[in-house]
């Protein structure tokens, strides 16, 4: 029982990319039909969790919000470390002005929130899934840019790279062969970490209207019809809440875990050292 309790991030983050992954086969009622005659329903052996304002099934919405929030957050994710770590890894590769320029660019981006860069960037590109994506992995991209430099600059002190250089290996090769290996650990960490920021920038982008299209349920889409209706059929709201809720707390508890696995500075320092 206690392994289990210990586990339970995992236990949903497995149950929440489950349900994405066969989400087609577990939604048994059409997520975008709707029913005026079956407004706020209260769950029953049709609708298991209910309904909402438009009479469109909970469970199947929530299940397909499942696998589009899961997709554009794990999509963001990737160009954020993507963009990050490429970025970053030129400018220090490149060092000078073109460093310089380039870790400005990331500074700049950071002055704003996440959430208000990306409205910023949602308003520029227009609503649509590809959009909250791109805007999203723009606004954590100095997140890995950071942490690469920190890596970089952490492994250009080490003897075995000032070896290498001496012997005449590529500042490239160094890179990729030495460098960018023992900063895997440092990425994935990150990767949890921010992932659950995105997934929680996504639905409050949705939940404004900046988001997905007004008809694809996402989470944030869910709360933001259910919101007006909490008072008639306040289960409506619940559940997407927690789902959301669920979800970022086991990603940050994961990430969390994975922080302390990973960095050694994090580890408690052994008895007697």
């Amino acid at each position: 029982m206690n392994r289990i309790i210990k586990q339970w991030p995992w236990l949903v983050l497995g149950t929440a990319v489950l349900i994405a992954l066969l989400a087609p086969l577990l939604a048994t009622q059409d997520p975008y039909a709707q029913s005026l005659l079956a407004r706020n329903l209260a769950p029953s052996a049709q609708h298991w969790l209910g309904t909402d304002s438009f009479g469109r099934d909970i469970l199947a919405r929530l299940v397909a919000g499942t696998r589009l929030t899961l997709l554009v957050a794990v999509a963001a994710t990737c160009i954020a470390f993507m963009g990050g770590v490429g970025l970053g890894l030129i400018g220090c590769l490149a060092g000078g002005i073109t460093r310089t320029v380039i870790y400005a660019g990331f500074d700049m981006i950071l002055t704003l929130p996440a959430i208000l860069l990306s409205l910023a960037l949602m308003v520029a590109l227009g609503v649509g899934t590809s959009s909250v994506i791109l805007a999203v992995g723009i606004a954590f991209m100095p997140l890995f840019a950071y942490v690469t430099r920190a890596v970089y600059e952490r492994e250009s002190a080490a003897g075995y790279v000032t070896a290498a250089r001496v012997i005449g290996v590529s500042p490239l090769a160094i890179a990729w062969r030495h460098v960018m290996p023992n900063a895997i650990g440092t990425l994935l960490t990150q990767i949890a970490i921010v992932m659950p920021r995105a997934i929680t920038t996504e639905s409050v982008l949705s939940f404004f209207g900046m988001g997905v299209a007004p008809d694809v349920p996402t989470w944030g889409r869910i709360i933001a019809s259910a919101a007006g209706f909490a008072e008639q059929a306040p289960l409506s709201l619940l559940f997407p809440v927690l789902a959301l809720a669920l979800t970022t707390l086991s990603l940050s508890m994961v990430g969390n875990r994975m922080r302390e696995h990973f960095d050694p500075l994090s580890k408690p320092l052994a008895s007697g050292a």
